[in-house]
């Protein structure tokens, strides 16, 4: 009798384990697609992607960027997987042969006086006109102590490069250059070129609200003497005349005559050397809205000065400007202007123009 109750304990025993094994082994080879697809967050995807783009160190910027008491734009959370693309797309483009002779350059003094010192906060913004660097100079101008706010900068200090309190990265020493060039947040912003081009036009040669007669008085002259074809039109520039210079392959001998002032309407390339000098960030005046609080974090200044209040729709792409202004041009002068800046729009993503396919 004692035997048979051990039999029947044993027999329960082996119908307990065998129930325990086989849960086990359900639980273990699930099916990953069914509890994967339940359990994976939708941003493993996205950082996913940024894994791929390969940053040095000392430019990787945090992944999250977390509002500071300021009411930001819920596009927010996608800023560091945007200006990652932005340098991957930067970095494709340097690596193009066939692009080489548009996106590469020295690094030339000319570069140099363009890039803007902050050493109290390691900062140099690389200056690229009429894309709204007025603004990003007098932030830069309150963080270097000449100003308490942005609100008391007088406008004609901003550009007084005697008395902004804002060095070139030019006036350091070769190693200087080099240290800051490594170590320091490096960033500057863009426009569509064309766009940028027809602002630079009206703001030189046709309102010129800083008075600066340079432009009419000299600069314009020369345009028209080499490119206007109706020798007997008497009006100033126009902006095909400037479309005529700006896509002559010899505009060069021009430039040197116009000195520094070419700075409103040369490449980006020309200003910044961006295949050449590793930027932290490339902010776009299209989303400037997002982009400006998105720097002044990443550059760790948030806390300390704010980006001015930009005026509704100001940073908006304008293509029926665009379209007006280049709609007089020829097909032959908009090609050769467009050969000249097509490293500009490659490099940082903008469209080639409708008007230029059709």
């Amino acid at each position: 009798m004692h035997h048979q109750w051990l039999l029947l304990a044993a027999c329960f025993w082996v119908i307990f384990m065998f129930m325990v094994a086989s849960k086990f082994i359900t639980l273990t080879f699930k099916d990953p697609d069914e509890y994967g697809a339940k359990q994976e967050p939708l941003m493993l995807t996205a950082m996913t992607k940024v894994e791929k783009v390969q940053v040095p160190e000392e430019k990787r910027l945090p992944e999250e960027f977390q509002p500071t008491g300021k009411v930001l734009s819920g596009n927010l959370m996608h800023q560091p997987l945007i200006h990652m693309e932005r340098l991957e797309l930067l970095r494709n483009v340097c690596r193009d042969v066939a692009l080489r002779n548009l996106s590469h350059t020295t690094v030339s003094k000319f570069i140099l006086d363009r890039i803007f010192v902050c050493d109290k906060h390691k900062i140099l913004f690389c200056q690229t006109p009429k894309v709204g660097n007025t603004q990003w100079k007098k932030v830069l101008i309150v963080l270097n102590g000449a100003f308490s706010s942005i609100e008391e900068i007088p406008e004609n200090i901003v550009h007084d490069h005697e008395k902004n309190g804002l060095p070139r990265l030019s006036s350091f020493s070769d190693s200087e250059i080099q240290k800051r060039l490594n170590l320091y947040f490096k960033f500057f912003i863009v426009r569509d070129p064309f766009e940028r081009l027809i602002s630079a036009f009206k703001d030189k040669f046709v309102h010129n609200p800083r008075f600066e007669p340079w432009y009419r008085h000299e600069i314009a002259p020369g345009i028209i003497r080499k490119y206007r074809k109706n020798r007997t039109e008497t009006r100033g520039l126009q902006f095909e005349d400037f479309v005529r210079y700006l896509g002559d392959p010899n505009h060069r001998w021009l430039d040197v005559q116009f000195g520094d002032h070419i700075i409103h309407w040369v490449t980006y390339v020309e200003l910044c050397a961006p295949c050449e000098i590793s930027y932290t960030v490339i902010g776009h005046h299209e989303t400037l809205e997002d982009d400006a609080p998105y720097i002044l974090k990443a550059a760790g200044i948030d806390h300390l000065v704010s980006y001015p209040t930009i005026p509704p729709g100001i940073t908006t792409y304008n293509k029926t400007k665009v379209e007006r202004y280049f709609s007089g041009i020829s097909k032959r002068d908009i090609k050769r202007l467009y050969a000249r800046f097509e490293g500009d729009f490659k490099l940082f993503g903008y469209q080639e123009p409708d008007f230029l396919l059709n």
